[in-house]
Formats: structure tokens, C-alpha cells, sequence
């Protein structure tokens, strides 16, 4: 965890670089990716690279198209109705 200089773009509050998950969907798939981001130590929001960015949009979209051959299958996600 690293301190970073900047200030939160929506609360003011202080900032810090570290490792966080984020899910990405594309049609009916998901994926989890661990990435580095700014996360801001008051509300939570998180900030991340324009590069990480894209490479989201190109995970999101290799889902969509069921590309999946390279990644790595963890488990399987199920939708429950209430």
C-alpha cells in the first residue's frame, strides 16, 4: 500500500495505491481480475490507469465473444431467483 500525493476527484479524501479485484462481464460470462489502482481511503472509490482501462474493455469484449481459451477457469457462477 502506497500513499499518493493526489486527493480524491470526488470527496477530497486521501488517496492510496494498492491491489484490488474487479469483475468484469461480457454477454454471459464474467471474469476476475486482480489489478493495481488508486482507491481512495475515505469513500472508497477507485481510480484506474487509462491502459487498465483498456485492457478491461478488451477482456469485457474477448467474454462477449466466448474468446475464453486464455483464461484460467476458477468455478462456475449461478443466478438464484427469489
Amino acid at each position: 500500500m502506497k500513499y499518493i500525493d493526489e486527493k480524491c476527484a470526488v470527496c477530497g479524501g486521501q488517496m492510496i495505491e494498492k491491489k484490488v479485484e474487479k469483475l468484469l462481464r461480457g454477454g454471459k460470462n464474467m471474469a476476475s481480475v486482480n489489478v493495481t489502482a488508486e482507491v481512495c481511503l475515505h469513500c472508497g472509490e477507485r481510480f484506474y490507469s487509462p491502459q487498465i482501462i483498456e485492457r478491461f474493455e478488451e477482456i469485457e469484449l474477448e467474454l462477449e465473444r466466448e474468446k475464453t481459451q486464455n483464461f484460467q477457469m476458477v468455478g462456475h457462477a449461478f443466478q438464484i431467483a427469489f
